[in-house]
């Protein structure tokens, strides 16, 4: 089953997938918010291009294992998203995600500016690889 991970936030999306025998996690790309909320056509794309049987959304905790701030307001958009696109959704904890896809990019030598279109997406494939080794 391939599985798409979103790492929703205000502005941008991340995007990730799973291969079809959920072991490996791979960066896709980042969209605008606007654009996934509204599952307007390029968010339509990725769908049919992927043909994900199920999204994970990844959920900010603190570092108190509490739902964090953002919570509810992820959890509005990926009911929304499911419900658009047909595809069922599950939650991960995306908490830190954010933080190691800066360091690894970092360490590959990007400047902030080079790293912004990138830090999303990353953060997906990191939960979203996190999650997929839990399963196991």
């Amino acid at each position: 089953m391939r599985i798409m991970a979103l790492d929703i936030g205000e502005t941008r999306v991340g995007v990730a997938v799973s291969d079809p025998g959920e072991r490996v996690a791979s960066p896709v790309c980042v969209l605008p918010a606007a654009e996934v909320v509204a599952c307007a056509k390029p968010f339509r794309r990725l769908l049919e291009d992927w043909e994900p049987e199920l999204l994970l959304c990844g959920l900010p905790f603190t570092l108190a294992g509490e739902e964090g701030p953002q919570a509810a307001r992820i959890r509005g958009v990926a009911d929304a998203l499911s419900k658009a696109c047909g595809v069922p959704h599950e939650f991960a904890d995306e908490r830190l995600s954010s933080q190691e896809a800066k360091r690894s990019l970092r360490e590959k030598g990007l400047t902030e500016r080079e790293m912004r279109g990138k830090i999303d997406m990353i953060a997906a494939s990191l939960f979203l690889q996190a999650w997929l080794d839990a399963r196991r």
